[in-house]
């Protein structure tokens, strides 16, 4: 969790709980279980508070912490406290700076001047992942762009090895979402010589098949061409003022079809067509983005290609038709999108746009007008922040020596402490106004150097503390490699579906790197996924700014643990969430009290055939729905289970493991109901109950005897009896027979389930 807001809410709970009661029932199991917790402390809302009330985050974060630890320790879980992480400790830090240095030395991290996104609010930049629809992830503010110098890491060279989940037990929708966002395509690029012959323009498409079609090429306002095009002549302030629009556009307002959105400037420059020969002038567009090589070659078979042409009175021609008839492009109003056959195509005349898609990049690349190729849309993580509350970036500037990593034996690099620090960003990292920190001097020549002021983004830390809880104690190396063998990689692991394309992302780079840098014998850091689902409050998504956090605190304290947790995995099926009403926790502790006095009871066993009956169903739907967890059916059986027990009474060999598989969802409660029947070891040293499946099989069924559909009377009768049997048995009975005075029409057997007679 992140200490650096509020507080534990129910949403915690929600996850934390039934992920403890896998993992206890694994213990049964016979399993060693290692369930580590930590602290993703580096945070905005710690940094603004400091910024609010010149406290050091630092003090806030750990007073969370604290608190935050008293709330788990009540949960009731088998956390291993001995090996807990704090991101912003510098005993956690130091090895996260470690990490960084592993891939600038491999040289997976590196800083360049471009343009990033920018929340002017928390005035720091953000990776793409942590913009949506246009706006800051943290605050909502409309993301700008702005050209700054800032550190990646390459993980665009390892797209290809993410977009293999073999071997992963993942949610489908969530290896979908991380494949769309990596966006594999296979095209071709296409070199445009310039009019003038002074450079050529290289555009990326998937759709080679329209080349024959392109009438103008459009430019990514972020593309540095385009400065240099237009240094010094009539169109720089065109583009200078366009710029500042398209600046403030989210991503979706500036791809969006529609007329309306499109905006651009002609650039002064021409480019040829290899394939015809022909002038085509060259634009910036908002549509065009840094994907591929950031020039698209436009034509009329791409709908905004069109609506910007139209717009900007462009000439448009067609090389597709339905029937390979020519199209006058004067005579629609809308592009031609479908697949048909190719016209005024030179040699590709004739042939269906799909066949020769083919045959004309292989063309293309015979006559060096192109070269085929994979493109990905992931761009590499931006890991700066222009923020004080963040792990320093281990790197130092000397005027003489340049560019200098941060020698492994002088870290951590530490973040300052004491007063006096001004901690409001001011478009760069506080850290830049600390003199104590900026000034050091040089690994290399021993000169006056500066740090590096940046901080890396929070992802960084938290896509490796995996990788360190088994060693958290270790002071000499960042991860043990027997012991990181002995446990990794994570046998489960449960978190929400809002990291899919950021943490979990993440995650899986780094540890792909530490493979290749054979820190780590493993590809793959988590082996099966599970997400919970999200508990709202009044429909909303809780948080601290919307005012509806509820606290697990106050049902603690009134029910206990056991029953609150209990109640939580009752809602529902983990996976869906739902929205909070505690109306229905009196219901579970009811149900506890019964469980309770059921164990505790003495009372001679009435019917022991079908309490074991009844008791194996039970272990059977208990086990096979906690590996599936969907643990409110968990306690749905074990209502069902104290229900018919109380009926036949229960013996003491029933008790124990009545108390064994309510365990693992009421840790406290079992304990104690454990200990009351004798046992010396803890509940969850004992192993978890087998059910006999002979014992499943029931002698009787309740037989349902309906009289024209209506339900007439019930009945037990014997499991294996035939439908003369069942018919027979039916027509017996005293309050059946007063209606089959009239006619029978027809005699209907459900097989274990009902007769149903139909009488005029």
């Amino acid at each position: 969790p992140y200490p650096s807001g509020d507080k534990l809410h129910i949403g915690h709970w929600y996850n934390y709980a039934p992920s403890d009661s896998w993992g206890r029932y694994q213990k049964m199991l016979g399993f060693n279980v290692f369930e580590p917790m930590g602290y993703d402390s580096f945070g905005l809302p710690a940094e603004n508070y400091a910024i609010k009330h010149g406290v050091h985050p630092a003090e806030s974060t750990t007073k969370n912490i604290k608190y935050m630890t008293k709330q788990l320790s009540k949960m009731g879980t088998m956390y291993d406290w001995d090996s807990k992480v704090q991101t912003s400790s510098s005993d956690y830090y130091k090895w996260t700076q470690w990490l960084f240095l592993q891939l600038y030395k491999k040289g997976l991290a590196y800083k360049k001047k471009s343009p990033v996104n920018w929340c002017p609010k928390c005035k720091t930049v953000l990776a793409n992942e942590q913009v949506h629809d246009g706006a800051c992830e943290r605050c909502d503010a409309e993301v700008t762009k702005k050209d700054l110098s800032q550190w990646y890491f390459k993980i665009r060279d390892y797209a290809e090895r993410l977009l293999n989940f073999e071997g992963l037990d993942w949610p489908n929708k969530t290896k979908l979402m991380q494949e769309n966002w990596i966006g594999k395509s296979t095209g071709c690029d296409i070199h445009f010589p310039l009019e003038d012959g002074t450079d050529k323009l290289t555009c990326y498409t998937t759709r080679a098949d329209t080349i024959h079609s392109v009438t103008f090429i459009v430019m990514a306002p972020e593309h540095h061409l385009v400065d240099k095009f237009t240094k010094g002549t009539k169109y720089a302030q065109q583009v200078k003022d366009i710029r500042k629009i398209i600046n403030k556009q989210s991503l979706i307002e500036r791809t969006s079809e529609g007329g309306d959105n499109k905006l651009g400037c002609f650039l002064g420059k021409y480019a040829i067509n290899p394939v015809n020969g022909e002038k085509i002038p060259i634009y910036l567009a908002n549509f065009a983005l840094m994907y591929g090589t950031g020039v698209v070659m436009a034509d009329a078979h791409d709908q905004r290609d069109f609506e910007f042409a139209r717009k900007y009175h462009i000439d448009l021609k067609f090389v597709i038709s339905e029937d390979g008839s020519k199209i006058d492009p004067e005579d629609f109003d809308k592009t031609f999108l479908d697949d048909g056959i190719l016209f005024d195509s030179g040699k590709f005349d004739g042939l269906s746009n799909r066949k020769a898609l083919p045959k004309i990049m292989n063309w293309l690349e015979k006559e060096g007008h192109g070269k085929k190729t994979t493109n990905y849309k992931l761009r590499d993580w931006l890991i700066s922040r222009q923020r004080f509350w963040g792990a320093p970036i281990p790197i130092i500037n000397c005027k003489k020596c340049g560019e200098l990593p941060v020698p492994e034996k002088d870290l951590p690099v530490k973040l300052p402490i004491g007063k006096g620090i001004d901690y409001k960003p001011k478009g760069k990292s506080p850290l830049a106004a600390v003199k104590s920190f900026l000034n050091t001097k040089c690994p290399n020549c021993g000169g006056k150097a500066q740090r590096e002021v940046d901080t890396m983004d929070t992802f960084v830390c938290s896509s490796w503390y995996y990788l360190r809880y088994p060693s958290a104690t270790n002071e000499k190396i960042a991860f043990d490699k027997k012991r990181t063998n002995k446990w990794l990689p994570v046998d489960m692991y449960i978190g929400g579906p809002e990291h899919a394309c950021m943490h979990l992302l993440y995650a899986r780079f780094i540890n792909k790197v530490m493979k290749d840098l054979e820190f780590i014998d493993f590809e793959e850091p988590f082996k099966r996924l599970v997400h919970q689902g999200l508990i709202t409050k009044d429909g909303a998504k809780m948080s601290k700014s919307k005012g509806n956090v509820v606290s697990p605190d106050e049902f603690i304290d009134k029910y206990g643990s056991d029953i609150f947790r209990m109640y939580l995995m009752f809602m529902g099926p983990f996976t869906d969430g739902g929205d909070w009403d505690d109306s229905g926790i009196k219901g579970i502790a009811r149900f506890v009290d019964k469980f309770f006095d059921l164990i505790y009871t003495q009372a001679k066993c009435e019917d022991e055939k079908k309490l074991k009956t009844i008791l194996h169903k039970t272990i059977k739907k208990v086990t096979e729905d906690i590996e599936k967890f969907q643990f409110n059916t968990v306690v749905s059986a074990l209502m069902e289970f104290v229900n018919s027990a109380n009926k036949t009474r229960i013996d003491d060999h029933s008790k124990n493991i009545a108390v064994q598989l309510i365990a693992p969802i009421a840790p406290h409660l079992a304990e104690e109901l454990w200990a009351n029947l004798g046992n010396k070891k803890s509940v969850f040293e004992s192993k978890w109950p087998i059910y006999d499946e002979a014992m499943i099989v029931e002698d009787t069924i309740e037989l349902v005897i309906q009289i024209n559909g209506k339900v007439r009377a019930k009945v037990e009768a014997d499991a294996n009896i035939d439908q003369e049997g069942a018919l027979k048995l039916a027509k017996s009975l005293d309050n059946i027979q007063k209606y089959l005075d009239g006619k029978i029409v027809k005699e209907i057997y459900v097989p274990g389930r009902l007769v149903n007679i139909v009488v005029k």
